[in-house]
């Protein structure tokens, strides 16, 4: 048989939860349709899904329809837990993207839309709920290509040789002869098509009615290519999760060879080699699931005994992933009341060991615990979390903007730590990145300057933790930091005082940019789209520029007026309520993160925050020598001259980033 691993994606109540119910019914896999609303659906397994009638975790049943056996994947529609469903696309091999009949593309719709292009994943388009009020196929099929592009076509008509096909033939050159040639195109031919990404089939029903299911799933059959794996194991990580007894989940895509019961997997977490046997191979259906020994090359499934991974791990030969898109952009204090904060601590930190997209930061000058994520119903999902399976009843202070920091022009970090029978020195260069790049280790130093042994530890170091920036104690990002130079002592050296000196370095090189005016604090903007009534264009205006929002000219249809551009998150988190109010529910607001940029009101953060670097004494930038058996503290600005190795840039290798090979593994 013919099999691909099919995830539903949809922005929330398009319909995407009802319609993975009426596939499974119509394919026999399920006797009854459940319903969101009646807390009964089949995919929806955990109890807070069923509660709040909204897709929270991935999960996946299968079935099979005629010679092809789809491996569904339900994947978190709300914009809370859109990071979970990017995560998800790492798994799939087409998807399906479900929008509402009655109410459009939405904003979230177009991020998905674009995480399925950055990821290279084929889709088809399953417009739901025509059975109610809508502008009809013909304007939405106009719009489906207006807004996602030309490839967006009549599934029907492509598979009846109907006149979509001559569009569908001018995506192609290849396509476009075969038409000429012979009138129509085969189905090996738009099979390609919807592989290559060309051509998106679109299929219209309503899956509560179960009109459009059967021929939605017969039409994929059709469209779907066998795809070909190598032989070689590999999988790739795309979800961490606990089962009802306790035991750690790890959800694969096997891209390789064959996953096995009890076989020994090997990886690296914080630079550190592990290895692990996997225990159970189980393939879940809903909640329920069967053991198997064996999983072939293009399934999925979840296994028991690998403590280590974490989502989007790549295991085997499969190769390293790419960044996610989707980062949290706002932060929370824990207010953990009567409850132990280290127990809230560990507790949080299993959480955010399923989801790394929920940072969790101890920050030990305040003894406070900081939450990252996305929004306030993923916060109250966390704080569910932590009373149900951790007995821990906690609070939060009221959310904020998630800043972080950055540099404008490259710089030299030194730092020092010599108390008495210690000793390290690590020298290193901190250049900007782009935006979005994160932050990036690796070095130029000779071996002949710096044993390699030294060189693994001093970078060890400085990628096991998030760094602090300077201005506002926010963390760094979009840096590439470079080990230049270091010295070790034969006798007195240990692993701790590479730690501490690496540590000091780079913020002894933070410090030297804000000094040098190349300092940069970032805060996440988003993307906007606002379609409001012509008479509200006024308004709309002037609200953008009271919020320093970048855009373009309105663009006027009809008696609607749009205006897109950029806007800072800190200024339009509840400005979608206002759009209501001024516009009597006629207007909407689209918003997608656009990534970190300069703050437009940086000066005011900054006071505000008040942070004092150099009293923040687990992140000092100050260095530590030895004079006459005793340890003295050098201020940061003075280390430089202080120094003990004076780098020589005669002496540098290529640029050398520190990753497997470059550890040994």
């Amino acid at each position: 048989m013919k099999q691909a691993v099919i995830g539903i994606l949809a922005h929330v109540d398009a319909g995407k939860t009802t319609l993975a119910e009426a596939m499974l019914f119509d394919a026999g896999q399920i006797r009854t349709r459940g319903r969101v609303d009646n807390g009964d659906s089949h995919l929806d397994t955990d109890a807070i899904e069923r509660e709040r009638g909204i897709t929270i975790f991935s999960s996946q049943a299968v079935t099979e329809r005629g010679d092809t056996r789809f491996m569904l994947v339900d994947a978190p529609g709300h914009v809370d837990f859109s990071a979970e469903a990017e995560r998800t696309l790492q798994a799939l091999d087409y998807a399906i993207l479900v929008v509402g009949a009655n109410d459009g593309i939405q904003g979230h719709t177009e991020t998905l839309w674009r995480l399925l292009d950055r990821y290279n994943i084929p889709a088809f388009i399953f417009v739901n709920k025509m059975d109610l009020e809508n502008s009809g196929r013909e304007a939405i099929a106009a719009e489906l290509q207006r807004r996602l592009g030309e490839g967006c076509l009549d599934a029907e008509e492509l598979l009846s040789e109907g006149p979509a096909q001559e569009a569908a033939a001018a995506l192609d050159e290849g396509a476009l002869e075969e038409y000429l040639d012979e009138g129509s195109l085969s189905l090996p031919t738009l099979c390609r098509l919807v592989r290559g990404r060309a051509l998106f089939p679109c299929f219209y029903g309503s899956a509560l009615k179960d009109q459009g299911v059967a021929e939605l799933l017969d039409g994929m059959g059709k469209l779907i290519e066998e795809r070909a794996w190598p032989g070689d194991f590999a999988a790739r990580v795309y979800r961490v999760s606990h089962g009802d007894h306790g035991e750690r989940l790890a959800w694969l895509k096997v891209t390789g060879g064959v996953l096995r019961a009890k076989q020994l997997v090997e990886g690296i977490a914080a630079s550190e080699a592990w290895r692990d046997k996997i225990d159970q191979v189980r393939i879940y259906n809903g909640s329920r699931f069967e053991l198997a020994q064996e999983v072939p090359a293009g399934s999925i499934c979840a296994v028991t005994g690998l403590s280590h991974v974490r989502p989007g791990d790549a295991l085997g030969a499969e190769p390293a992933g790419i960044s996610p898109m989707i980062a949290p952009v706002l932060t929370y204090t824990v207010l953990p009341g009567e409850q132990d904060v280290h127990a809230v601590y560990v507790a949080l930190s299993e959480l955010a060991d399923e989801d790394p997209m929920l940072g969790v930061n101890w920050n030990t000058h305040l003894e406070q615990i900081h939450l990252q994520l996305m929004g306030a119903v993923q916060l109250e999902v966390v704080e569910r979390l932590l009373a149900d399976r951790f007995g821990l009843a906690v609070s939060f202070a009221p959310g904020g903007i998630l800043y972080k920091e950055t540099i404008a022009q490259a710089v030299e970090g030194v730092g020092h730590f010599e108390p008495l029978r210690h000793y390290a020195e690590v020298h290193l260069r901190l250049e900007p990145l782009s935006a979005g790049s994160g932050v990036e280790f690796g070095t130029v130093t000779s071996t002949d300057e710096l044993d390699l042994n030294w060189q693994r530890l001093a970078l060890t170091n400085a990628m096991e933790r998030e760094h602090l920036g300077v201005l506002t104690g926010s963390p760094i990002t979009d840096m590439r930091i470079t080990l230049t130079g270091g010295r070790a002592h034969a006798k007195h050296t240990e692993g701790g005082d590479f730690r501490q000196a690496t540590y000091r370095a780079i913020r002894q090189g933070l410090m030297e940019a804000q000094a040098m005016g190349a300092a940069v604090l970032l805060e996440p903007w988003y993307r906007f789209e606002l379609d409001v009534p012509g008479e509200c264009v006024g308004r709309a205006l002037a609200d953008l520029t009271r919020m320093g929002a970048e855009y373009e000219p309105p663009v006027i249809a009809g008696e609607r007026a749009t205006l897109s551009g950029r806007v800072p998150a800190s200024e339009v988190q509840d400005y979608a309520l206002d759009v209501a109010a001024y516009t009597s529910g006629l207007g909407r607001l689209y918003l997608e993160l656009s990534g970190y940029a300069p703050c437009h009101d940086a000066e005011c953060v900054i006071e505000q925050t008040a942070y004092e670097p150099e009293a923040d004494l687990p992140n000092t930038p100050d260095s530590v020598f030895c004079s006459h058996g005793a340890g003295y503290t050098v201020k940061w600005n003075d280390v430089p001259a202080a120094a003990h190795v004076r780098v020589d840039s005669a002496t540098f290798r290529p640029w050398r980033p520190a990753d497997a090979e470059f550890f040994g593994r």
